[in-house]
């Protein structure tokens, strides 16, 4: 028994320092680059968007034309569509992959702050009923953000347009 113990023993304080071999392996060089952060930036907010909006425009920035069916080196431009039920983008892209620009749409999203104050303050005794969240990016110009509101009280019905710090266009 005793033997047993110190077999035990000894096997048990010399396999440990066997696992403490470290292999080094040199692995390959990996480049990683952003080709549509201009994208995500210009029409990032600093509210918190609907999480599919959000979903989706990651979609289209991560989208990679190249790899696509469509793709063929004789074309200098793709329009690619995304659709989700609450909207859809369409999207132009060059023969690299960048975002050129897009036309976004999307229905009842969670509007900004500055845009539910704007009408609270403009119209107090409406609700809004509907919401479209109009955006049009363009690599050169920059981005445009409108919101199209249908307000309800009782049986009026008004239509406004505000763009996403709350001013009425």
């Amino acid at each position: 028994m005793k033997k047993l113990l110190c077999g035990l023993l000894i096997l048990g304080l010399t396999i440990p320092s066997f696992a403490q071999v470290i292999k080094t392996e040199e692995l390959s060089e990996v480049v990683v680059y952003a080709t549509n952060y201009k994208y995500l930036n210009s029409i990032d907010t600093q509210e918190e968007a609907s999480i599919p909006v959000e979903m989706l425009r990651r979609k289209v920035a991560s989208f990679n034309v190249k790899d696509s069916e469509y793709y063929q080196d004789d074309y200098d431009l793709y329009n690619i569509n995304f659709f989700i039920p609450e909207g859809k983008i369409l999207a132009a892209y060059d023969k690299d992959g960048k975002i050129l620009r897009t036309a976004e749409k999307f229905k009842n999203i969670n509007l900004p702050k500055a845009v539910k104050e704007a009408v609270l303050d403009r119209f107090p005794e409406w609700t809004i009923t509907k919401d479209v969240y109009l955006v049009n990016y363009h690599d050169k110009t920059g981005v445009s953000k409108k919101y199209k509101l249908k307000l309800e009280n009782g049986d009026k019905v008004l239509r406004v347009k505000v763009d996403e710090k709350g001013e009425f266009l």
